[in-house]
């Protein structure tokens, strides 16, 4: 078997495991959008997104990159990796530490445009908990052990926040959701920490070394910087809404961004296994295998985004009616930033590669198109805002903004990726243009239907869409190493992914 074959196979054997998680992941995040919609509302919905995206930036820069990093520090390293694992747990610490501090200090910018009371001061001690879990899941990903992953994101976690959400409605509406996140977070720890310990054990007569923990931090801050600007685009958009309108609003778009975000976690669940098979390509030098691995990948992904965005933005108004009616605003937000979801995936699938071989023209790159977001989202509310357009129409310029934004580094990024590796990783392929006007087509026609049958648009018009679009891509776009994704779906005990070859020491 040729390296060709096993490294598409472990990429497909990889994603079909995560894409059983996605599944899982779906099935279990549907019900908390209702929940939140229905029980909690848009102001509450919108001051706890408010106070979560600065929770999570705070967790993402407490790992300092070592979702990714950690596998390089592991290849290259002489020592044994347990140690190195557990370095990179206690410099996860620390930093957790220092953020969870400098937060509870400062609550107001977790919460800018509401009061802070009770518990809200103390929602930053969860960061050593989402920061530990990142570790440890990149620590058993590495070790191509995809499983653990898929449990705690996919299962453990997100029917976690659905069910305590509902329990603690009855208790307190107002901290519910936040009490909500809380459990869930710990609850993906305890996930997390399970197989991560029996995986690797604790370590015997280990002891941290400072010195190899700023080395390690200081190799990882590209890394680092490359997350936070990768992150900070998907929800800068949802704190400059915070700064421009009341929570309501913010809680509107909050609830179009999680529709839209399902799409995305297509991507994070090729992460697992995509890294690792990166890495040890490029310590061979195989930049051909690369190159076939970002493009093969991203045609995947792209495909499988592009389905789900034209089955969330078609019938967009009873999509997101069913989280609440007084949600049906998002609709015009929903559309673009479903679209922007399948413009990134060929930017975020070669940033997959970029961060090891030209991490820091990547930065830059992130960082020049955040900053473009940025003065783009603020730029289209204002002119929207001058011409006197709705509230909800202003409210979607963020996602316009996104949107281009995504577009543009997608572009640049698979440009300059392709030019380093001599070989081009654009995944677009024509008959995916057909299948889109196809399905919209199709789409369009539910959407006709009376107000009255609207729920016959997700019922019959949604699996229309899918057939239709899914058709034309297996017939005319998909080639024999993209219908190995589609093969026996692995049992629980395969999710452990046999090893490509030997960890480069």
């Amino acid at each position: 078997m040729t390296s060709s074959t096993v490294d598409i196979d472990t990429l497909a054997k990889g994603g079909r495991t995560n894409v059983a998680g996605f599944v899982l992941r779906l099935a279990a995040r549907i019900p908390f959008l209702f929940i939140a919609g229905r029980l909690y509302g848009p102001d509450l919905v919108g001051r706890f997104a408010l106070a979560v995206v600065v929770v999570e930036l705070a967790a993402l820069v407490a790992t300092l990159g070592l979702k990714r990093g950690l596998a390089q520090a592991l290849a290259g390293t002489d020592q044994p990796h347990v140690c190195v694992v557990w370095d990179a747990l206690a410099l996860a610490f620390v930093l957790s530490l220092i953020a969870s501090g400098v937060l509870i200090a400062f609550p107001e910018a977790m919460y800018p445009n509401s009061p802070i009371t009770g518990l809200d001061r103390f929602l930053p001690l969860v960061i050593v908990g989402i920061a530990w879990s990142d570790v440890s899941l990149a620590a058993l990903a590495y070790r191509l052990n995809v499983k653990a992953a898929v449990t705690a994101r996919a299962v453990v976690e997100p029917w976690t926040i659905s069910i305590a959400a509902w329990v603690f409605s009855f208790f307190t509406i107002r901290d519910g959701l936040v009490l909500s996140y809380v459990a869930s977070m710990t609850a993906a720890l305890i996930a997390s920490m399970v197989p991560f310990l029996r995986s690797y054990g604790l370590p015997r007569g280990w002891s941290p070394h400072i010195g190899q923990l700023f080395a390690l931090a200081r190799a990882n801050a590209p890394l680092a910087g490359a997350d936070a600007l990768e992150w900070g685009s998907r929800n800068v958009d949802r704190f400059i809404l915070g700064v421009m309108f009341e929570p309501k609003i913010v809680g509107i778009y909050y609830m179009a961004q999680q529709v839209a975000s399902l799409p995305q976690k297509l991507k994070t669940s090729f992460d697992p296994i995509l890294g690792p098979v990166i890495t040890q390509s490029l310590a061979i030098n195989d930049r051909a295998a690369i190159a076939r691995q970002v493009r093969q990948v991203a045609f995947w992904i792209m495909a499988a985004q592009g389905g789900l965005a034209l089955m969330g933005s078609i019938p967009g108004e009873a999509v997101m009616g069913v989280v609440g009616p007084q949600f049906v605003a998002g609709t015009a937000a929903l559309g673009f930033l479903l679209t922007a979801e399948v413009l990134a995936s060929t930017g975020a699938v070669s940033e997959s590669a970029l961060v090891y071989i030209a991490r820091h023209r990547n930065l830059m790159i992130s960082a020049g198109m955040l900053a473009f977001q940025i003065v783009a989202s603020f730029a289209l509310i204002g002119a929207m805002r001058s011409l006197g357009w709705p509230v909800s129409w202003q409210a979607a310029g963020p996602a316009v903004a996104l949107m281009l934004s995504l577009l543009l580094t997608s572009i640049i990024k698979a440009r300059l990726l392709g030019r380093l590796l001599g070989a081009s990783v654009n995944p677009v392929r024509w008959p995916m243009i057909g299948a889109v006007a196809a399905a919209i087509v199709v789409g369009t026609a539910f959407t006709l239907l009376p107000h009255r049958l609207e729920w016959a648009e997700l019922l019959f018009g949604e699996p229309a869409i899918a057939a239709t679009y899914l058709f034309i891509l297996w017939r005319f776009a998909f080639e024999p190493a993209d219908r190995s994704l589609f093969g026996k779906m692995p049992q629980a005990e395969e999710a452990t992914l046999p090893n490509v070859g030997a960890p480069v020491r």
